[in-house]
């Protein structure tokens, strides 16, 4: 911070802008803004702060004005476009589970068998074996 009152922090400036990257610190004080933000609007009932920044800024000055602070701009936009569409998720998730669907579980890994084998080692030798094998089929 500089000396006068209002100067801003040229940090802060930079990271809100994009012009510099947020360290681990600057990062969980970003998260702990964002949470203390989303916590406000719940308690309001607010679902969407993008559409209603207006509401969203009446009912919860101090933590608006913290999260914009302490997040860079973009981060700010994507937290709140975020917030909308994991809410719209659990709320068909919701749905869904009154309709009786049934809940799969779904593994992402590309190896089912566990980690992927050891990869052999080729020389030329043994790519020549493998093409020869290929001709003669």
């Amino acid at each position: 911070m500089g000396w006068w009152p209002f100067s801003s922090d040229p940090r802060g400036d930079a990271i809100r802008s994009g012009d510099a990257i947020p360290n681990r610190a600057e990062r969980s004080q970003c998260w702990a803004s964002r949470d203390a933000y989303f916590a406000c609007l719940d308690a309001h009932s607010i679902l969407d702060a993008g559409k209603d920044a207006a509401a969203a800024a009446k009912a919860c000055p101090t933590q608006t004005a913290d999260f914009e602070r302490d997040c860079a701009a973009a981060w700010v936009k994507y937290f709140k476009q975020w917030r909308v569409a994991d809410l719209q998720k659990r709320r068909r998730l919701d749905e869904l589970r009154k309709q009786g669907a049934q809940e799969m579980t779904v593994s992402t890994a590309f190896a089912p068998d566990g980690p992927a084998p050891e990869k052999a080692a080729t020389g030329k030798a043994d790519i020549q074996e493998m093409l020869e094998r290929k001709k003669a089929r």
